[in-house]
């Protein structure tokens, strides 16, 4: 097991923790409806990527009214 010679102060502990903060998502526009979307990902809004649809997208099912 690793023991530790000398203390590590908390100036040095915290310089070498100081690239471990999380970054901002960096979202762009979808080409065919606008909505933010992750790069290089399916647009969740209208299911396109590239100009093609990928994902067929439909209408939200209401089950209160199909349940009767």
């Amino acid at each position: 097991m690793a023991v530790q010679q000398n203390k590590v102060s908390k100036s040095r502990r915290n310089n070498r923790r100081a690239h471990d903060a999380l970054v901002a998502a960096n979202p762009n526009e979808c080409g065919n409806c606008g909505e933010l979307k992750r790069p290089h990902h399916v647009c969740p809004a209208c299911g396109h990527y590239d100009g093609k649809e990928i994902v067929a997208m439909t209408d939200e099912i209401d089950l209160e009214d199909d349940a009767a």
